[in-house]
């Protein structure tokens, strides 16, 4: 386990000047193999929050984890006025993929990473060899309708989440055995306040993912998961939670079939199914990476 813990992937930042700035990456594995697998986060997280859960495969597979636009180190600008939705993450990641990839590579994600992760795998699936989606956020046209206008207890409770804290500790100390957190190990909530917490000029540190923005991709989505379903090209494996799942694919579950994609449901397990089986995940990008 110390082996894990103690291993500290390479952090870069990748010019995108299509897109505005440039993303932060964690650089795992053999610098000199091309990449095997890119990896998105969730909502309001961080490339190294996942850290742990990656490191175990880093003696031979090459992976990329990001910080996604307003999110960890990344400068790409986030602003919330007058958004298009997750096409702008989608985007990104394409962007991403033409300047380090080498070629087709295994896309993986969380929650919103994984629905990035299909966006981008339909919109271009000369680049993906595979897809890993672990309890991606998937609904229909209507819910996502519904959640710009209506009611969204998920935005409502980003808009009120604390910024600022005196130091990481205090951070840390907040959220411990806290909300989601409740299910996490020590080192991932302290990867995860690394890299989501950054200095302030009175010297407290804040969110660098804004609440503003963390409760605005929870309202604005704009996309068709089931069209860029039929889009893609490649293996799909998805990993759902049993309890919370944002994967709403009960009533699709014959056409995620049509397409060869494999669902698998994970007893016992939230939506923060990486943090509880971090296994599973290393076991599915192994098997997709091959």
């Amino acid at each position: 386990m110390n082996a894990i813990v103690d291993y500290q992937p390479t952090p870069r930042r990748i010019a995108l000047p299509g897109r505005g700035g440039e993303m932060a990456v964690l650089d795992f594995g053999p610098r000199g193999r091309p990449v095997d697998v890119v990896f998105s986060h969730a909502n309001g997280f961080n490339g190294r929050t996942y850290r742990t859960i990656l490191a175990p495969l880093a003696g031979d597979v090459r992976m990329l984890a990001l910080d996604l636009r307003g999110h960890g180190a990344s400068t790409l600008p986030a602003v919330t006025e007058g958004r298009q939705g997750w096409h702008e993450f989608r985007d990104d990641l394409l962007a991403l993929l033409a300047a380090e990839a080498d070629g087709p590579v295994v896309l993986a994600g969380h929650s919103m990473g994984g629905t990035t992760s299909l966006l981008a795998a339909a919109a271009e699936p000369e680049r993906v060899r595979a897809l890993a989606l672990f309890d991606p956020v998937i609904f229909d046209q209507a819910r996502a309708a519904q959640d710009m206008v209506g009611d969204n207890p998920l935005a409502s409770g980003a808009d009120r989440r604390r910024a600022v804290f005196p130091d990481k500790a205090a951070a840390i100390a907040a959220y411990t055995n806290k909300g989601g957190f409740r299910t996490w190990r020590p080192e991932q909530l302290a990867d995860y306040v690394e890299a989501g917490f950054a200095p302030t000029a009175d010297g407290q540190v804040t969110l660098t993912c804004a609440p503003a923005w963390e409760a605005s991709n929870f309202r604005i989505h704009n996309y068709d998961a089931w069209a860029a379903f039929r889009a893609v090209r490649c293996p799909v494996r998805i990993l759902r939670a049993e309890h919370g799942s944002t994967a709403r694919i009960n009533d699709n579950l014959a056409d995620l079939a049509a397409i060869g994609a494999k669902v698998e449901v994970v007893p016992g397990t939230t939506h923060f199914l990486p943090m509880e089986r971090p296994d599973l995940v290393r076991q599915v990008l192994r098997e997709l990476v091959g």
